[in-house]
């Protein structure tokens, strides 16, 4: 008859977990509806109370179980609870010997009175704080792989998505933080990793492991945190307890009427959710600059309403003005509001060379001879004074460069954004005039027109949000070879000029069409390099403004408000005041949790329904998202943005950090680029982002590099992984898996 200070795992359900803990009474429920639990013992909260007859009963028990190594482990009764979960607080001891078990269970009991457990019991008030303590002894699992599973996603709070983390060997280099392992998301008979480390599982196995977890939820009434671990073929369950702090489902609701659109207008610039101080301030001076930029050119104040959800930027192509007050802009404008929408809006798709010469050279000009100077000239006066400006200057001189950045804006957008609508006017000329066999790509027109091939200047960014380093801080070098950059360079120069010679060579007998395709060439060309330039130097006051704000964060670290510097970035306009009696700590731990939590949202392009004009003014305009016609079911999916396929392995890089991993004819894979990215596209095979339009960074120098490139796929860079070998087809929009390790290939939404 077993000792009752020793009861097995399978009649400990009968005792509660008062007497034998929660994590082996769930252990012990489990193992009787059926589940493969390894087998095991469980050593009494109350045995503990008869020290002297428990070692020989320990001692009695474990040949019960076999030869072989064993696992100790903490049951207390405050454990594996649904209010808290004590996780990692108690001791564990693997790979045991049956002779040290006895030593090892004492040893795991004493663990229980640690200070770790009295600190989190007292952060806990509704957690239970009962000293009870029982220990689990179970067979030893000598696994190929283990992990954990959640049966809803415990960032997003997805009940239909279960998650896997998964390291090979056993799982406690996961559990412990010393190993990150491969991620799965498991959606009905969906399966798609989104990390991978370690290629710990394949396809199928990750499905076996959410179709167990699954099973245990259904049983154990709600979602849990399930650990798990495969050794020879067989999948058990070592622990199930669970899930805590389980957000409520993310909802993405339009904020207000009509479509909205993640990579419009900034949000290209964008590539993550926004960080309190950007988004209530930065971001508004630059959206005030922007209705000056406006406003000075057409006459009219016009406002394009953005918002964030979830954090992330969305931004409305309809303006928020009633048909009457948009008549009344028109009216009140005249001549000169009905001309700029004329010349930038229409003509421009119609007869780019004649809007050129009658407005955007005009406004390149100004944007070239006074803006941009004024732009500097402020900049340089505010790095002069800035370390010795008091909080109110540093206050004022964010406001003064966010306005004037936000002009500059609005000439990219206008002058800069006009660079794909002269690219579509030559397209449709030549698709109209050249017969097919003489057919040429109006991209290879549009090559090597400058050597981009340098390292990026100083104040590039990869976001437009102040809280990330510019390149210049960052002091990452690019690497690669000079000469090869030299020679591919000239490699599309020549290219260039054999397709306008092979252009001029079929429309010389038509002397009147010759002199239109030398018009449009002529401001494609332009405006392509006008584009970059007017991208490069939008971001020349981030050094600036970054300083600013770190300079407010340092002196209100100096008096405690803050803890650090860069915490200045999680308060709001309003907070920053040099009071030392408000410490605002707490607010700064909330907003960066739950901004950490939105960058592993996934954010959809668009929200909303636009009105059906909208609808037909986006689609000629390429800002769209839809899934190209008879697209591989198991492809991703986005724009086609540049011509040509290329084969390569993926590479998903998420910011500068990341730049040294791309080797010479990786597929660049991103979240968007901005120029700080330029020089990767002359080692890139190819490049696919989650944003951006045809007129987007990725688009454009991806044509100048003469690489294919799809964009807005929306899921590129949490579908593919590194390691994967897929084919990019720029000309339909796709981008295929030829290679995985994964034994089935993925299905992806």
């Amino acid at each position: 008859m077993t000792d009752p200070l020793v009861v097995g795992l399978a009649d400990a359900a009968e005792l509660g977990a008062t007497e034998v803990g929660s994590k082996a009474a769930n252990l012990a429920a489990l193992t009787a509806a059926g589940f493969d639990v390894p087998a095991g013992f469980v050593v009494t909260a109350s045995a503990f109370d008869h020290p002297d007859r428990l070692a020989p009963a320990i001692a009695a028990a474990v040949p019960r179980l076999g030869e072989g190594l064993f696992a100790v482990r903490s049951s207390a009764v405050a454990e594996d609870l649904a209010e808290a979960s004590y996780a990692g607080l108690y001791e564990t001891f693997l790979d045991v010997p049956g002779g040290e078990v006895v030593d090892a269970v004492f040893r795991c009991r004493a663990a229980a009175t640690a200070p770790r457990v009295a600190a989190y019991q007292s952060a806990h008030e509704t957690a239970p704080v009962s000293p009870a303590v029982a220990v689990l002894v179970q067979r030893m699992v000598p696994a190929d792989s283990a992990g954990v599973v959640f049966t809803a996603n415990p960032v997003t709070g997805d009940r239909s998505q279960t998650v896997i983390t998964a390291v090979r060997g056993l799982g406690e280099r996961l559990v412990s933080g010393q190993a990150d392992g491969d991620e799965w998301i498991v959606e009905r008979d969906r399966a798609w990793r989104t990390r991978r480390t370690e290629d710990a599982l394949d396809d199928r196995q990750a499905k076996a492991v959410a179709q167990l977890a699954r099973r245990v939820q259904s049983d154990r009434g709600t979602q849990q945190d399930i650990e798990w671990a495969f050794a020879g073929g067989r999948l058990f369950l070592l622990q199930s307890r669970p899930m805590t702090a389980l957000p409520e489902p993310v909802t993405w609701t339009p904020p207000g009427p009509g479509l909205w659109l993640r990579n419009f207008r900034i949000g290209e610039w964008l590539p993550e959710p926004m960080t309190p101080l950007f988004a209530g301030w930065l971001l508004e001076r630059i959206a005030a600059g922007l209705a000056d930029g406006v406003r000075a050119i057409s006459g009219a104040t016009l406002d394009f309403p953005h918002a964030a959800v979830n954090g992330w930027y969305y931004a409305t192509p309809q303006p928020a003005v009633s048909p009457r007050r948009l008549l009344g802009a028109f009216l009140s404008g005249r001549r000169r509001l009905l001309r700029f929408v004329y010349r930038a809006l229409v003509q421009v798709n119609r007869r780019p060379d004649v809007a050129d010469q009658a407005l955007l050279n005009g406004l390149y000009l100004r944007w070239r001879d006074e803006l941009l100077p004024e732009y500097r000239r402020l900049v340089a006066a505010g790095e002069a004074e800035a370390d010795r400006a008091p909080p109110e200057r540093l206050i004022a001189l964010v406001d003064e460069l966010g306005r004037i950045a936000g002009v500059h804006l609005w000439s990219l957008a206008v002058v800069g954004g006009s660079a794909w609508k002269m690219e579509a006017g030559l397209r449709r000329f030549l698709g109209r005039h050249l017969p097919a066999e003489q057919a040429v790509d109006v991209a290879v027109l549009l090559r090597g027109l400058a050597d981009d091939g340098t390292e990026p200047i100083p104040y590039a960014v990869a976001s437009l949000d102040w809280y990330f380093p510019t390149f210049g801080e960052q002091n990452l070098p690019m690497t690669g070879d000079p000469e090869e950059r030299r020679a591919r360079h000239a490699r599309l120069v020549a290219q260039r000029l054999d397709a306008e010679s092979s252009c001029r060579a079929a429309l010389a007998d038509r002397p009147q069409l010759a002199g239109r395709f030398a018009a449009l060439l002529d401001v494609a060309q332009r405006y392509a390099v006008i584009r970059e330039e007017q991208a490069q130097q939008l971001t020349l006051a981030w050094p600036l403004l970054r300083r600013c704000a770190r300079l407010l964060g340092q002196r209100m670290t100096a008096v405690g408000i803050i803890e650090d510097r860069d915490d200045v970035f999680f308060l709001t306009r309003q907070e920053l005041t040099i009071d030392p009696g408000h410490p605002l700590h707490d607010q700064v731990r909330v907003r960066r949790t739950e901004w950490r939590r939105q960058r592993r949202l996934s954010a959809p392009l668009s929200l909303g329904q636009p009105p059906r004009l909208v609808a037909k003014i986006m689609t000629r305009a390429g800002v769209t998202s839809d899934v190209p016609v008879d697209a591989p079911p198991d492809a991703v999916n986005g724009q086609p943005a540049s011509p040509g396929k290329a084969t390569g392995t993926v590479r998903v890089l998420r910011g500068p950090d990341d730049f040294a991993r791309l080797q010479p004819g990786d597929i660049l894979v991103a979240p968007a680029t901005t120029p700080a990215w330029t020089p990767l596209f002359d080692r890139a095979a190819a490049v696919v982002t989650d944003i951006g339009t045809l007129a987007a960074h990725a688009s454009l120098v991806a044509r100048e590099f003469g690489i294919p490139a799809v964009v807005g796929t929306g899921i590129a860079t949490s579908r593919l992984v590194d390691g994967d070998v897929v084919t990019v087809d720029g000309t339909a929009g796709t981008v295929t898996i030829e290679r995985t390790d994964r034994d089935v290939p993925v299905q992806y939404r």
